[in-house]
C-alpha cells in the first residue's frame, strides 16, 4: 500500500504563499500519477492540480492557473504544490492523491486510489 502524508498547510494572509508537500511511503512513487484536491466546508471535493507519472503532463483547475504550480521529485518520493497569490476562497483542506494505473492525469476523485489525510490551508483577508 502507498501511504501519503501532506504537510505545509497553515494560516496565511491573502496575497501570501504556501508550499504543500506530499510524501509517499513508496520509493517507486514516480510510477504513480499524483493529484491535489481541496474541500471547503459545505462544498464538494474539487480538483486543484495533477501531474503524470513521469511529470511530463500536468493540468490545473481554472481557478488556480497562473498561481499554483505542481511538481514532483522522484528521488524524494514527494509531490509539491506551490501556492502563490493566495485568496480567501482558497481556504480548504487540501488532499494529496495517487494512482498507479492512471494514464495521463486524473481530474476527479474517483481517478485516484490512494489519499492522504489532508492539510488545512486558511487564507485570511
Amino acid at each position: 500500500q502507498v501511504k501519503l502524508v501532506e504537510s505545509g498547510g497553515g494560516l496565511v494572509q491573502a496575497g501570501g504563499s504556501l508550499r504543500l508537500s506530499c510524501a509517499a511511503s513508496e520509493r517507486t512513487s514516480s510510477s504513480y500519477a499524483m493529484g491535489w484536491f481541496r474541500q471547503a466546508p459545505g462544498k464538494e471535493r474539487e480538483f486543484v492540480a495533477a501531474i503524470s507519472r513521469r511529470g511530463g503532463i500536468w493540468y490545473y483547475a481554472d481557478s488556480v492557473k497562473g498561481r499554483f504550480t505542481i511538481s514532483r521529485d522522484g528521488a524524494k518520493n514527494t509531490v509539491y504544490l506551490q501556492m502563490n497569490s493566495l485568496k480567501v476562497e482558497d481556504t480548504a483542506v487540501y488532499y494529496c492523491a495517487a494512482d498507479r494505473a492512471l494514464v495521463g492525469v486524473g481530474r476527479t476523485p474517483v481517478d485516484y486510489e490512494y489519499w492522504g489525510q489532508g492539510t488545512q490551508v486558511t487564507v485570511s483577508s
